[in-house]
């Protein structure tokens, strides 16, 4: 019966209020089984990690061999993306990396005229089409996919600067080099994650399957800076998954909130838009949310599992595993 005792839980105007006939200590009996099975559904496995990386070494071991001579698939790299903050979910996406080119490679391009910034991300390309001659590499504007069947690995060229930042292309129009913060920006995640009790990871890789499985039109980068902001405010940022329910409800609330809003990059004097395009998907999970709170809180646990898989997939447990 350990299961189900759960601490007291005090609701906010968002939700219905709990049944006077209904003890505190037997409601929500699922919450907790469903939200962790759910995490552990959709984190990486250890064979699609393997995949990963075997990739992505043989990718960056083909660029340091032509740009540094040097026979390695670790150097001259920065993670980034959701490899880089430990955000990736099943099925397996890309994995975004910086490959830090030497200080003379730029120097070399300066000479140029034209786009240099074009010129460059096509000699990148170029070292790796002779390795990979059956493989579809593209450039684009500051990125090399090279598409693998189960990843694609997205490399950044990019140059170092003294202040710790970096210079990545923008081949767009004449081109040009944009400076970028990344490790700040998994830095703020980090201490937010820290702030929240462990809590910001998990709920942004299940914001990533909700936008995955209902095609949701935001960039992941801006789900996680709101997905930050909203947990740092959030009464719940300390509990853990019997609490996930109500924090995943309200971050609906919160993001449609967000529509048309902007948002400091950590570490840039910069704002992104976050547009409004998604604004009725948010507000669509957030309605199925309410519904499997009140589901949930009664201990209606077909019924919640149906209203959470709306939202998030089969990989959400209609009912877990103990039930």
């Amino acid at each position: 019966m350990g299961a189900l005792l759960a601490p007291i839980r005090t609701e906010t105007s968002l939700a219905t209020q709990i049944p006077a006939s209904v003890p505190w200590a037997f409601q929500w009996v699922a919450v907790r089984q469903r939200f962790s099975q759910f995490h552990q559904n959709i984190e990486l496995t250890l064979l699609q990690r393997v995949d990963g990386w075997t990739k992505l070494n043989g990718v960056l071991t083909c660029l340091n061999q032509h740009y540094y001579d040097l026979e390695s698939g670790d150097a001259n790299r920065l993670l980034i993306g959701s490899w880089g903050k430990d955000l990736a979910i099943r099925p397996p996406r890309d994995i975004d990396v910086y490959f830090l080119l030497p200080a003379e490679v730029y120097l070399r391009f300066q000479n140029r005229a034209g786009n240099r910034q074009s010129a460059l991300l096509q000699e990148v390309r170029g070292v790796l089409l002779p390795t990979y001659p059956n493989t579809t590499i593209q450039a684009d504007r500051h990125v090399i996919f090279v598409s693998f069947g189960s990843y694609a690995v997205e490399v950044v060229p990019a140059f170092l600067l003294t202040d710790r930042r970096y210079w990545i292309c923008d081949s767009v129009g004449l081109g040009r080099y944009k400076v970028t913060n990344p490790q700040e920006e998994a830095q703020y995640l980090h201490q937010v994650d820290l702030a929240c009790s462990g809590n910001l990871r998990p709920l942004i890789r299940m914001l990533k399957a909700w936008q995955n499985y209902c095609s949701v039109p935001i960039k992941s980068f801006h789900l996680e800076l709101v997905a930050a902001e909203f947990l740092l405010q959030s009464p719940w940022r300390l509990r853990d998954y019997f609490w996930f329910d109500w924090i995943t409800r309200d971050f609906f609330a919160y993001l449609y909130s967000k529509a048309s809003a902007s948002m400091a990059i950590p570490g840039l004097d910069e704002r992104i838009y976050l547009g409004n395009e998604w604004q009725s998907r948010a507000l669509m999970a957030w309605s199925r949310a309410v519904k499997a709170c009140d589901f949930d809180q009664r201990n209606l646990v077909d019924a919640a599992g149906e209203e959470w898989q709306k939202i998030f997939g089969d990989d959400l447990p209609r009912r877990p595993q103990w039930t």
